[in-house]
């Protein structure tokens, strides 16, 4: 299991905070938690590469907030 701290840049509406996190956890091998207040997502990755795996992760967030930029924080 891999650990990582995302940087979620923008992320201005606690709603889509709560969607995000949704949509992600639906990635198979990921769970995470987004943290309105701190703009940062914790993810646990139970195998595949962490690029790939933020690859996908920066499109769902794109789909459901396009100004957000994700980045390793």
């Amino acid at each position: 299991m891999r650990r990582a701290t995302l940087k979620l840049k923008d992320l201005d509406c606690a709603h889509c905070a709560d969607k995000i996190e949704t949509a992600v956890n639906k990635i198979q091998g990921v769970k995470a938690n987004v943290s309105f207040m701190t703009q940062k997502m914790s993810v646990e990755i139970a195998d595949g590469e962490i690029e790939e795996v933020l690859k996908e992760i920066k499109k769902v967030v794109s789909k459901i907030e396009p100004d957000v930029t994700v980045s390793l924080s």
